[in-house]
C-alpha cells in the first residue's frame, strides 16, 4: 500500500511496539528479536515490511525472484525503495521450482540464505510455498521460526484430503465425495494387507509392515506417504484417472442434477480445480491431467491425490477467519467470497453476527418478513460455522492464522477446506475485529492487535504464552474489491503499463504494494508493468462502514473517483463500478452464488450488443427533426439553434455509457425506478435534466475549473445544466406538485395552477423555459429502452434474497458470444487463428500428451487447439470454426506469445463473410429507428 496513505489513514495506522509499554506482562511479548526473511511477493510483502517495522523489528530481508524484475521493468519495486540495506535483498531464480526436485533445491537455497545472513524466521505470506508441508518442516528442522501454521497443522488441515478426514472426526459437515482416490487406486493393484506389505518390502519403503493400520484404506495411505518420502510412484496417472472417472460416474448416478468438482489436494487460489458438467464424466481423466499439470505435481514421488466432490449448484462461498496458538482456537467472523469467476475472487464482503443483527432489525422494521427469515437463518449458519471452525482449529493444533472455508446452500453448509496461511482478503476481517490480549490476573493490563500479520508474528514468537484473546469490534462491515489486470470480460490481460493512478480519497483503504507511490525525489509516478508473472491482482480496494450499505456506497464513490491511465492497460475497475452499483440498485443484502458473475457478464454483454447497434448522431438528428416538427408555427431556425446548444451536453455522457457497458449496467441499476414503460414508450418518473446531472456525476465528469476538458463536462454545457437545475429548484418551490409527473401535468395547463402568483405572461415564460430545458432530452430514453430490449432487469434479487437468473443467461453459447461482444477477438486474416491474449503457449495437455493439432490436421468448431498460461491460470483455447491447419506458427511449448499474434495458418471449411462499412451503417440506422419509436 502507499506509504503516504498508510500513515495518514487512521483506519490502518498502528503504533503498538510492545517493548515500549510500561507493563512487564505486555513487555514480555516484545518481538524485536525476530529477524524475518520474507519469501513472497508484492502486496503482502509490502504490508509485512510495514507491520514488522511498527513492531520494532529492524532486521528484515526480502527474497526476489527473476519474475520480480519482469514486473518492475525500468523501475525499482516499492519494497526495494523502503529497503535501505542492499545486503538484505536476496535473489533466486524463482520461488517454487517447476517440479519436486527443483522445489527441494529452492527450499535448501532459502534455508542457506537465512542461515548465512542472520535471519531466524521465515514469512511466506499467502503465496508460493506458504502451505507447503515439506518446506515448513524443513524450516523447522533447520531451527528457523516459520511465521505461519506449523508443519503438523499444514499436513492435517492444509492437505485437502487430510482436512476432510479431520473434519469428519470432529463433527464438521463436509461435502459428499471421495478424498482418497490415490489410496483406492493403490488398493486396486494391492487389494489386501499382505499385498501392501509385499510392496513395502519390494520398493524398500521407509515403513514397517507391522505398523500398517487394520483399516485397509488407511494402510494404503500409510504406504503412499512412505512412497512420497522416498520419491517413488506406486501408481500411474492413467490408473488414478480411471479411479476418479469411476467415482464421478457413481456420483453422477446418485446426484444426476449436480455437476462434479475435482480438486488437487495441493491447489489453492483457483488453481488445481475443474468442474465436470452433467454428462461429462468421460472428460474426468483429461481434467485430472490438466489439474496435476497446473499445480506442478506431475513429477515422480509427487502426491497426486485429487478430491472428487459434489458441486453444490447454489453455492455461496463463505469463509471463517480462525486463529490459534496450538492450545486455544477462536474465530473472527466470516467473509462472503461468492462473487468470483474461474475460482478467482472478485468482491469480498464481511459477514459478522453484529452486522447480520442490524440487517435483521431493519428488515423487521420495514415489514420484510421473507428477508428477515433469511437473515435469521444466516445468523444461525454463521454461528455454526464459527463454532465448527474453532473446533477444527483445535483438532489440527492451529498455532497461527488460517481460514476455514465453507460452501453454504440456504440452510445447509459444508466444510470445503482450510487454507493454512494468511489470505489475500484478510483485511476484510481485521477491519471488523481487533484482538484484545489481556493479563489473566489483571484484565486492565492488556494490548490490542489490529493486524493479522502482527498476530502471526506474535504467535510465532510467543504462541504458548499468549492467552486466548477477546475479539473487539472495529467496524460493523467492510468490503474489498480486487483490482485485477483483466479485460472487460474478466479474462487475464498481461503486458499493460500503469502510467498514472490518482491518489486515494478519504475513506478509501488501498493495498497496492506501493504502486501509487511517487518517486520521492522527483514526485514522478513510477510506471508499473503488469507482466502477469504471478497472477492478475494489482491491488485491493477496501471500505468500511456502520452498515453494508455504507460500505457499498463508499466503494462506489471510491471507484467513481479513481483514475488510472496507461499503455495497453486493461483492468476490472469498470466491472467493479457496475457490479457495486448493481447491488446498490437491487439489494445489498442479496445472496449471490458462485455462479452469478458469468450470467451477470452475459447480461452486460447483451447491453453492449444493443449499444453497438445504435447510431447516436443519427438518433440525435431524428429527435431534433421530430421536436422541431412538433411545435407548429415556431421559428425553425430558433428551435434548431436551441437544440444545437444541447448537442454535446446530451450526447457526450450518453456516448460514454454506450461505449462502456459496465458503466451502463451500473447506471441503469441505480435508476431502474426512474422510468415507466407506458404503451411501449419510456415515461420518466424523474426530471431528465436532474438525471443528466446525476449521469455526469456518475461518470466522474463534474465540472472542475482547470481540469482537462476531455474528462469533464464542457463549460458551456455546465452553464446550461446549472441554469436548468436552478430553474427547477425554483419551480419546485413555486408549484404544488408532488413529483415530476404532477409537475409536467401542471406545466401543460394553459393557465397557472390555482394559488400560484404568476401572470399569464409569466406563466407562458415558465412553460417556454421548461420546453427549452427539456428539448432533446427524449434521447436519454435510449438508455432504459436498451434495458427493456435486453430484459436486463429480469436479472434481479428475489424477496428471499436469492438472485433470479433468467434461463437464457445460463446458456453457454450465449455466454461465449457475449464474452466476445465485450472483448472482440483481435482482427485476423481469414486464414489465421489469432491469440486472444498473451501468455505461455502449450500445444498439448501435458508434456507426455499428443499435440492437440499439428500441420495437416483437420479440426471442428469447439475442438481444443492450444493452452495459454496467463497469470497462473491454464486457459484452453477452442476452435471458433472448422478448418485445416496449414502451418503452426509457434515454435513449441513454453514459448511466450502476445495478444494478436498469429498462432496457426489455416484454411477454414467455410468462407468467412465480413460486413462492409455500408452494411454496418445501414444495420445501425435500422436498429436506431426501432429505439426511436420508444422515445
Amino acid at each position: 500500500m502507499s506509504n503516504e496513505h498508510y500513515l495518514k489513514n487512521p483506519l490502518i495506522h498502528r503504533d503498538r511496539r510492545l517493548g515500549r509499554q510500561s507493563s512487564a506482562w505486555v513487555s514480555q511479548f516484545d518481538c524485536s528479536h525476530m529477524r524475518p526473511l520474507i519469501i513472497c511477493r508484492g502486496p503482502i510483502r509490502k504490508e509485512a515490511i510495514d507491520v514488522f517495522r511498527e513492531m520494532g523489528i529492524q532486521h528484515i530481508g526480502i527474497l526476489l525472484s527473476e519474475k520480480d524484475s519482469i514486473v518492475y521493468q525500468n523501475a525499482l519495486a516499492p519494497e526495494l525503495r523502503v529497503m535501505p540495506d542492499p545486503e538484505r535483498i536476496h535473489r533466486v531464480p524463482d520461488y517454487t521450482g517447476a517440479n519436486k526436485e527443483e522445489r527441494d533445491q529452492r527450499i535448501e537455497q532459502i534455508i542457506g540464505i537465512a542461515k548465512d545472513n542472520g535471519y531466524n524466521s521465515i514469512f511466506a505470506g499467502y503465496g508460493f510455498m506458504a502451505e507447503d508441508e515439506t518446506m515448513v518442516a524443513a524450516m523447522e528442522s533447520a531451527g528457523l521460526n516459520f511465521i505461519g501454521p506449523c508443519s503438523r497443522t499444514v499436513h492435517d488441515a492444509g492437505l485437502k484430503d487430510e482436512a476432510k478426514r479431520t473434519a469428519l472426526k470432529t463433527g464438521v459437515s463436509v461435502t459428499p465425495g471421495i478424498d482418497n482416490a490415490t489410496a483406492l487406486t493403490l488398493i486396486k493393484r494391492h487389494p489386501d494387507h499382505d499385498a501392501l506389505a509385499a510392496l513395502i518390502q519390494r520398493e524398500g519403503l521407509p515403513l514397517d509392515p507391522a505398523a500398517l493400520d487394520p483399516e485397509l484404506e488407511t494402510a494404503a495411505d500409510q504406504v503412499l506417504a512412505a512412497s512420497y518420502a522416498k520419491g517413488v510412484d506406486l501408481y500411474t496417472v492413467e490408473e488414478l484417472s480411471q479411479t476418479i472417472t469411476e467415482a464421478v460416474l457413481r456420483m453422477s448416478d446418485e446426484y444426476p442434477s449436480n455437476r462434479v468438482r475435482l480438486k488437487a489436494i495441493s491447489g489453492g487460489g483457483g488453481k488445481g480445480q475443474r468442474i465436470l458438467g452433467i454428462g461429462e464424466s468421460h472428460r474426468a481423466g483429461e481434467m485430472v491431467r490438466e489439474i496435476l499439470n497446473e499445480v506442478k505435481t506431475t513429477g515422480v514421488g509427487d502426491n497426486k491425490n485429487v478430491l472428487v466432490e459434489l458441486n453444490i449448484e447454489t453455492t455461496r462461498h463463505q469463509e471463517i477467519q480462525v486463529i490459534g496458538n496450538g492450545i486455544w482456537s477462536m474465530s473472527l467472523g466470516g467473509r462472503d467470497c461468492s462473487l468470483q469467476m474461474h475460482e478467482q475472487k472478485l468482491l469480498e464482503v464481511s459477514v459478522t453476527l453484529d452486522s447480520l443483527a442490524l440487517s435483521l432489525a431493519e428488515a423487521e422494521a420495514q415489514g420484510n418478513s421473507i428477508e428477515a427469515a433469511v437473515l435469521e437463518q444466516d445468523i444461525r449458519t454463521l454461528s455454526q460455522m464459527e463454532d465448527e471452525a474453532a473446533r477444527f482449529g483445535e483438532a489440527v493444533g492451529l498455532d497461527s492464522v488460517s481460514t476455514f472455508e465453507c460452501i453454504v446452500d440456504r440452510d445447509k453448509h459444508f466444510f470445503m477446506e482450510m487454507n493454512t496461511r494468511i489470505q489475500v482478503e484478510h483485511r476484510v476481517t481485521e477491519l471488523c475485529y481487533a484482538l484484545r490480549f489481556a493479563n489473566p490476573e489483571n484484565s486492565e493490563d492488556h494490548f490490542v492487535v489490529e493486524s493479522l500479520v502482527e498476530a502471526m508474528v506474535l504467535l510465532a514468537a510467543h504462541g504458548p504464552k499468549l492467552p486466548m484473546p477477546h475479539r473487539v469490534p472495529r467496524h460493523n462491515d467492510s468490503v474489498e474489491a480486487r483490482l485485477n489486470a483483466t479485460n472487460q470480460a474478466l479474462q487475464p490481460s498481461a503486458g499493460g503499463v500503469i502510467e498514472y493512478w490518482s491518489d486515494a480519497i478519504d475513506g478509501e483503504i488501498r493495498d497496492d504494494q506501493g504502486i501509487s507511490l511517487h518517486n520521492p525525489d522527483t514526485d514522478v509516478f513510477m510506471k508499473y508493468t503488469l507482466a502477469g508473472a504471478y497472477d492478475s491482482n494489482i491491488a485491493l480496494l477496501l471500505t468500511v462502514g456502520d452498515t453494508r450499505l455504507d460500505c457499498y456506497q463508499r466503494m462506489a464513490e471510491t471507484i467513481r473517483q479513481t483514475q488510472m491511465r496507461g499503455k495497453d492497460l486493461a483492468t476490472n475497475l469498470e466491472f467493479h463500478y457496475g457490479l457495486v452499483n448493481w447491488f446498490l440498485g437491487q439489494n445489498i443484502n442479496a445472496r449471490p452464488t458462485t455462479r452469478f458473475i458469468v450470467p451477470y457478464l452475459t447480461a452486460v454483454g447483451e447491453l453492449k450488443r444493443e449499444a453497438l447497434n445504435i447510431d447516436l448522431e443519427h438518433a440525435w438528428q431524428q429527435v431534433s427533426a421530430l421536436e422541431i416538427a412538433a411545435v407548429p408555427g415556431a421559428p425553425e431556425a430558433s428551435l434548431a439553434s436551441a437544440l444545437d446548444l444541447k448537442h454535446t451536453l446530451l450526447l457526450r455522457p450518453l456516448g460514454v455509457l454506450l461505449e462502456q457497458p459496465h458503466l451502463l449496467s451500473g447506471w441503469l441499476s441505480v435508476h431502474r425506478d426512474s422510468y415507466t414503460m407506458i404503451n411501449g414508450r419510456v415515461s420518466w418518473n424523474d426530471n431528465p435534466m436532474e438525471l443528466l446531472a446525476d449521469l455526469y456525476h456518475f461518470l466522474n465528469m463534474d465540472y472542475l475549473p482547470g481540469a482537462p476538458a476531455a474528462g469533464m463536462i464542457w463549460s458551456h454545457d455546465h452553464h446550461i445544466l446549472k441554469d436548468a437545475q436552478a430553474f427547477y429548484t425554483k419551480l419546485d418551490d413555486l408549484l404544488p406538485a408532488e413529483d415530476w409527473l404532477a409537475m409536467q401535468t401542471q406545466l401543460d395547463e394553459a393557465a397557472p395552477p390555482q394559488g400560484v402568483a404568476l401572470t399569464q405572461q409569466e406563466w407562458a415564460a415558465v412553460q417556454a423555459a421548461h420546453r427549452g430545458y427539456q428539448s432533446g432530452c427524449s434521447i436519454m430514453s435510449i438508455l432504459p429502452a436498451i434495458a427493456e430490449a435486453t430484459g436486463f432487469f429480469s436479472l434481479c434479487v428475489n424477496d428471499d434474497l436469492t438472485i433470479n437468473i433468467p434461463e437464457r443467461l445460463n446458456d453457454s453459447d450465449l455466454q461465449t458470444a457475449m464474452a466476445k461482444v465485450l472483448v472482440p477477438p483481435p482482427l485476423a486474416k481469414s486464414d489465421e487463428i489469432i491469440a486472444g491474449s498473451g501468455g505461455m503457449f502449450y500445444g498439448r495437455e501435458t508434456p507426455e500428451s499428443e499435440l492437440y493439432v499439428q500441420k495437416g490436421d483437420h479440426f471442428e468448431a469447439g475442438d481444443p487447439l492450444y493452452i495459454v498460461e496467463v497469470m497462473k491460470m491454464f486457459n484452453k483455447v477452442y476452435a471458433p470454426f472448422a478448418g485445416t491447419v496449414e502451418e503452426v506458427l509457434v515454435e513449441g511449448d513454453g514459448m511466450i506469445i502476445s495478444k494478436g499474434q498469429a498462432v496457426f495458418r489455416i484454411t477454414p471449411d467455410e468462407k468467412i463473410i465480413i460486413e462492409s462499412p455500408e452494411e454496418i451503417a445501414e444495420r445501425r440506422r435500422t436498429a436506431t429507428a426501432r429505439y426511436l419509436a420508444q422515445l
